[in-house]
């Protein structure tokens, strides 16, 4: 709380002119002048500071978001490796030989965790135009479904005939629920100083419908999954942190207003506080883990015993199923060691963090307003569950660059989908921590929650809403400028 304590003081003390404190900063800077002073809302973090504190480890190249938290004691390193196999390895169909991995569907989108999450790491939307006339797999890009209204905790109301997500396989003599198809429609600018740039708008199509037509009242949310890296980290950023920064944006001038969500959990058996998820529609890493299994591979467990099968899915309800482990298809026991590793892979260090390009981004950063939602660091606590996570993510000083909340990021980006408190124009702030490493591990720099954006410089191009400013600013920005703070984003 002392930085943020300090961020309150400056901004009843100074902020009053945050908003375009970091436009006359910039030009200063290009001016070679000498800064003024600005109130930052959230300061940067510690020169030395490491993104997961004594977590961190030192990677980079395809497995940089595959290595356990460098201070994890022996014993959690067997847990992890056993969870990393049961989160990488494929389920098959019901019945088969072997008993520990059957149960695969009926519905699904990936035969694993690690088909959509690609070592550990992040999707990217199907090629269409490159796809040489077949169906590109669309592993990593769930759309979400709904219909005006709530379910019982208040959440979204799920689409009648298909459920809560659209899942594009079936399994042997299962129908497939749909296919997507994705054309882009492009949008041209230009940078103050005159380069022009493009941008790629997604538009979505749901084809071959396997039980008829969608309810005409649907809703669709198209989310790629994200790195997984420093869950478990975010897990134990305490409560109140985030509800202060809500008080804190509230406070301060400007339209940056971010909102807490939510949502009931299954494990917590209560409406919590939403973290975790594009619309941080979920709030601790074991439901999300126990609710990815049964919508995105087809296997239930004991929080989830049902396969995702609706009433009108009769060939889904009818088919068999691997039910050989306390009545369900994965037994705690191996859940538990899942979502174990998951909260305790780490993330990477920073690279070049001393560049001076980088340093110099880093100055743009908070000039431009980005760290008041891209909250830099945290003093961890404790995580809500402990016997899921490990004592060593607790009392760790974090760079996630992240606030947690809700915000209003325009008509651009909007889904029209609400979810749970959060309205179809809001996403929550997602870390930025190991961003640049996203080329490393998955080839591909897909940002934003569909994975529009090719790159960083074009995901702050497509913020709107609360952040037009800040995007505006930034589109002003010489060359240089926006090379320096792509570079900073990217070292994160």
């Amino acid at each position: 709380m002392q930085s943020l304590s300090r961020a309150r003081l400056l901004s009843v003390l100074g902020t009053a002119a945050a908003s375009t404190c970091g436009v006359l900063w910039l030009m200063h800077l290009a001016h070679g002048q000498q800064a003024p002073t600005v109130a930052p809302l959230f300061e940067p973090p510690a020169r030395t500071a490491q993104p997961g504190g004594d977590t961190t480890v030192h990677a980079s190249g395809r497995n940089a978001f595959s290595l356990p938290a460098s201070n994890l004691a022996d014993a959690e390193r067997t847990r992890f490796v056993i969870g990393n196999s049961f989160f990488k390895r494929n389920w098959v169909e019901a019945p088969a030989s072997t008993k520990a991995r059957d149960g695969l569907g009926p519905h699904f989108l990936a035969r694993s965790c690690g088909g959509c999450h690609v070592q550990d790491g992040r999707a990217q939307p199907p090629d269409f135009r490159n796809a040489l006339g077949e169906r590109p797999p669309i592993a990593g890009l769930l759309l979400r479904l709904s219909i005006p209204g709530q379910d019982a905790h208040g959440g979204p109301l799920p689409e009648p005939v298909y459920g809560d997500q659209l899942n594009t396989f079936g399994i042997t003599g299962v129908k497939p629920e749909g296919q997507v198809r994705i054309r882009y429609e492009s949008i041209s600018g230009q940078f103050g100083d005159g380069t022009p740039y493009s941008l790629e708008k997604p538009l979505y199509q749901i084809t071959e419908l396997g039980y008829g037509p969608l309810s005409p009242a649907t809703m669709v949310s198209p989310r790629i999954a994200p790195q997984v890296i420093g869950l478990g980290l975010l897990e134990a950023i305490p409560e109140s942190e985030i509800h202060a920064n809500a008080a804190a944006q509230a406070a301060a001038p400007g339209p940056i207003k971010g909102q807490t969500n939510l949502v009931w959990d299954a494990y917590g058996e209560r409406m919590m506080l939403g973290r975790f998820g594009w619309k941080a529609n979920v709030a601790t890493l074991a439901h999300q883990t126990a609710s990815a299994f049964v919508g995105d591979i087809g296997i239930t467990s004991s929080r989830f015993a049902q396969p995702a099968c609706t009433l009108q899915q009769k060939d889904c309800l009818d088919a068999p199923h691997g039910k050989s482990h306390q009545g369900v298809e994965i037994d705690d026991k191996a859940l538990d060691d899942v979502i174990f590793y998951q909260a305790t892979l780490a993330p990477p260090a920073r690279r070049n963090p001393d560049a001076p390009q980088v340093l110099r981004g880093e100055k743009l950063f908070h000039a431009m307003q980005c760290a008041q939602c891209h909250r830099p660091s945290y003093r961890t606590g404790q995580p809500p569950f402990p016997r899921l996570s490990s004592p060593s993510q607790s009392g760790q000083t974090i760079t996630p660059y992240t606030d947690l909340l809700l915000h209003d990021m325009g008509p651009e980006l909007a889904d029209g989908r609400p979810d749970f408190m959060a309205n179809g124009r809001q996403w929550r702030t997602p870390p930025l921590w190991g961003i640049g490493l996203i080329p490393d591990v998955n080839g591909h720099q897909r940002l934003l929650h569909d994975g529009r954006a090719r790159g960083v410089l074009e995901a702050i191009l497509w913020h709107g809403g609360e952040a037009e400013a800040a995007r505006e600013s930034v589109r002003q920005l010489g060359a240089d400028d926006r090379d320096a703070l792509v570079k900073f984003v990217n070292s994160l």
